[in-house]
């Protein structure tokens, strides 16, 4: 496996934040499926995800992927108590617009979309942005989402205090700060290590 960095001169990169599925490739070699021992297996925890050249990559430090991804399935299908699936997807989407993950943004508006069922405001956010009226709770969400991904951090009192007057419980506010915070480092390292591809 070569450590040299890959380019695509002629890659169809998307021009815009899109509900769309896209594709991704990356910078460093991955591992083929072939190649994936029985320890990087385990850190994919779900097998499936071998068919992606992304989790392939990170499954050069299978301790890690594993805790990544356990973290990952937690945030978004553990939703017994606490915020609801759709505003889970939504934080992670306002967190990747942020960041300018368009990868990541185009995964969880997706998601946001499907389980809210408001796709024109999910798109709304996507076209203009965190600042984009969206409602009171979401915009309490988003901004609070979009003020963490600054670096320092630019959450403060009254984001918090935003979240409670729109009806968030203590439990809510700490998925929105928790699952934001690691979309915050997931959007950070998808974007060192590739850049997203539409589909032709």
């Amino acid at each position: 496996m070569s450590d040299s960095v890959t380019t695509y001169p002629g890659l169809n990169r998307p021009e815009a934040f899109t509900q769309d599925q896209l594709g991704w490739v990356p910078w460093l070699e991955a591992p083929t499926v072939e190649e994936l021992t029985e320890r990087q297996y385990e850190g994919l925890v779900d097998r499936s995800r071998a068919s992606s050249d992304y989790f392939r990559l990170l499954a050069r430090d299978p301790d890690i992927l594993g805790a990544r991804t356990r973290t990952d399935k937690d945030i978004f299908y553990n939703t017994k108590e606490g915020l609801p699936r759709a505003e889970r997807e939504l934080a992670a989407t306002a967190t990747s617009r942020e960041n300018g993950c368009v990868f990541c943004a185009s995964v969880h508006s997706r998601f946001a979309s499907h389980y809210s069922e408001r796709h024109d405001d999910v798109q709304r956010l996507l076209d203009d942005g965190t600042s984009a009226d969206l409602g009171p709770r979401w915009n309490a969400i988003t901004a609070a989402a979009a003020a963490l991904a600054h670096t320092p951090s630019r959450l403060n009192a009254g984001h918090l205090q935003a979240l409670e007057d729109a009806g968030l419980d203590a439990l809510e506010i700490s998925d929105v700060i928790h699952g934001a915070a690691f979309f915050n480092w997931a959007n950070r390292l998808m974007l060192s290590l590739g850049e997203p591809e539409a589909a032709s």
